[in-house]
């Protein structure tokens, strides 16, 4: 698929998790879930896929599936430091594009990591790109989990929130059970592909109010001025996995994938 841009992804593993402890290596299917990720990174079009992890276990985990590994700092306070530290190690140059998926994404389709790539490609000034879904229930749009982004009339991020943006005052004076009449609102889906020389310069961008009271890494970038471009996912992605319920209700899925 030659028409793809050239790039690389990076999966951050941590066996630490405060709901479920060693969840990378939780069994899905037969197959630890890093392996369930990795394998989706491998049908991407990627040049490299590495895992990123401090974690010996883990590491012995993904080496015995094949894959490579990045040993990493425990030190990191984000995914983006982490992933700032693999580009130096493998010595990634600083125009290069590295997609950042999430290892508890078991059910991540792969057209959704070479989407974020290409938008980052196609938007040179962008030194990021994510995605969005179009919000269709009035539950997401006042969920303070369900994190919301509006976009400039190019498609770059103005702001991320928890809190319902753009707030249709007008409707939401009247009703607020359903969705406004005008416009859309978007969810942000947490895939981020980077470029190589915004890496270089996060450990240098310090934490910012904004970031600390929504608790929202991304709004580090748009406080210090760094460019996200959004596009609206092609395809939806399937569930992560963050509680025990999750685990369970992926397994169904992987293990009957009629």
């Amino acid at each position: 698929m030659s028409h793809h841009p050239s790039f690389k992804v990076a999966i951050p593993a941590r066996f630490a998790s405060t709901r479920l402890p060693g969840k990378p290596l939780l069994d899905i299917a037969g197959k630890p879930m890093l392996q369930h990720v990795y394998e989706r990174a491998l049908d991407c079009g990627a040049e490299e896929v590495v895992i990123a992890t401090d974690d010996a276990r883990i590491q012995a985990a993904a080496q015995a599936f094949g894959a490579e590994v990045c040993m990493t700092s425990a030190e990191h306070r984000s995914g983006t430091e982490r992933l700032a530290e693999v580009a130096a190690q493998r010595g990634w140059a600083a125009d290069a594009m590295v997609v950042n998926v999430q290892g508890d994404e078991p059910l991540l389709p792969p057209d959704l990591i070479t989407q974020v790539a290409a938008n980052l490609a196609q938007h040179k000034a962008a030194g990021c790109a994510t995605l969005c879904a179009r919000i269709t229930d009035a539950a997401s749009l006042f969920d303070p989990n369900v994190v919301k982004v509006v976009m400039d009339a190019r498609g770059f991020a103005l702001y991320f929130s928890r809190a319902t943006i753009p707030w249709d005052r007008d409707a939401f004076a009247r009703d607020r059970d359903r969705l406004p009449p005008l416009g859309a609102h978007y969810r942000h889906i947490g895939l981020y592909a980077y470029r190589v020389d915004l890496l270089q310069r996060y450990a240098g961008l310090v934490t910012c109010p904004l970031e600390q009271a929504e608790s929202l890494e991304q709004l580090r970038l748009l406080w210090h001025g760094e460019r996200i471009h959004v596009d609206e996912a092609c395809v939806l992605p399937g569930p992560g996995v963050d509680t025990a319920e999750d685990l369970e209700h992926v397994r169904t899925m992987l293990d009957d994938p009629v």
